[in-house]
């Protein structure tokens, strides 16, 4: 019988290999990026994502089971989305922008995934696996809050404008975006932007 804790462990094993990827591209997307910020907070989170590869072998013990990955189709297909944009948006004024939105995309699977194992750790009465995955869950989160503050005070105003944010004494960024860090599209004013989202 398929049970939830067959099912948990079967997710911890999807994540235990999106992680492992993760690890992998994390390097890949630093040296894309062009703004140092950026660069410094996918590098924070790659080391981070390290301690998760670690942390989930932790719940597995918890569980008396052995770390075992499976193949994680969602992290596959996002990471390959994200090697493409950066080679398309190379040398654009965008590529920030668009790397941004390539680990934002990750980052919400993740926040996803891990907010359904907390909470089947929590009903399996397992402690220690909540209280591990409860620790990346927030972690996933704050990554997640960087991106949108450096699309939102830089990336998606260069690429709007097309210049340095940083040398454009106007560029704010403040009352652009939404909480996924896209822009606007130019031409449409901030009033029908508003109209078209609700």
């Amino acid at each position: 019988m398929k049970t939830l804790k067959v099912l948990f462990l079967d997710e911890v094993a999807d994540m235990y290999d999106a992680e492992r990827r993760i690890v992998k591209a994390l390097p890949k997307m630093a040296k894309a990026a062009t703004c140092d910020k950026l660069k410094k907070a996918i590098l924070a989170h790659l080391k981070e994502t390290e301690g998760h590869v670690t942390k989930l072998e932790q719940v597995f013990q918890s569980f008396d089971e052995k770390a075992r990955g499976k193949t994680c189709e969602a992290t596959v297909g996002l990471l390959k989305e994200g090697d493409e944009i950066a080679a398309d948006f190379k040398g654009s004024p965008a590529i920030n922008a668009a790397l941004i939105s390539a680990a934002q995309k990750v980052e919400h699977y993740e926040m996803a995934s891990y907010g359904c194992l907390h909470e089947w750790a929590g009903l399996l009465g397992n402690k220690e696996a909540a209280g591990l995955l409860q620790e990346i869950l927030e972690q996933e989160k704050a990554a997640n809050e960087t991106l949108t503050g450096l699309a939102r005070t830089g990336s998606n105003e260069e690429a709007l404008s097309g210049c340095d944010a940083a040398e454009s004494e106007e560029a704010d960024g403040s009352e652009l975006g939404n909480h996924r860090g896209g822009t606007r599209p130019a031409g449409i004013s901030r009033n029908r932007s508003e109209a078209i989202s609700r």
